[in-house]
């Protein structure tokens, strides 16, 4: 069976750093890699995506601040972010999707204090 989960979330201040990790569990490869985050009673927002062949492409809102990545064997993805912002609370989702299936991991908090 195949599961993300995220890690690394918490707390941290205002224009600190986090580094959120996306790893899979089972027979699956995070061909296509994309980032969400959900705060209070807002629908899912797109952060940011890796696309195979490692173009990435995000958000405006984050823009320059936040950084995906994978390792070599796809079974890990990163989203590095830095300057947070308190607006950037959430919890933060990814998404795996290889030959038209996909797996959502069930999300880790990030939560900016001001």
């Amino acid at each position: 069976q195949v599961q993300l989960m995220e890690s690394g979330g918490g707390v941290v201040q205002a224009g600190g750093s986090l580094r959120l990790s996306c790893i899979v569990s089972g027979s699956f490869s995070l061909e296509h890699l994309a980032w969400y985050r959900q705060s209070g009673g807002t629908e899912r927002e797109w952060v940011g995506e890796i696309h195979t062949h490692g173009y990435t492409k995000y958000a405006d809102a984050v823009k320059g601040r936040f950084t995906i990545s994978r390792d070599n064997t796809k079974t890990t993805g990163y989203l590095e972010m830095n300057g947070l912002k308190a607006e950037d609370t959430g919890v933060y989702f990814c998404l795996g999707r290889r030959d038209g299936i996909e797996h959502w991991g069930k999300g880790t908090l990030v939560t900016v204090s001001a």
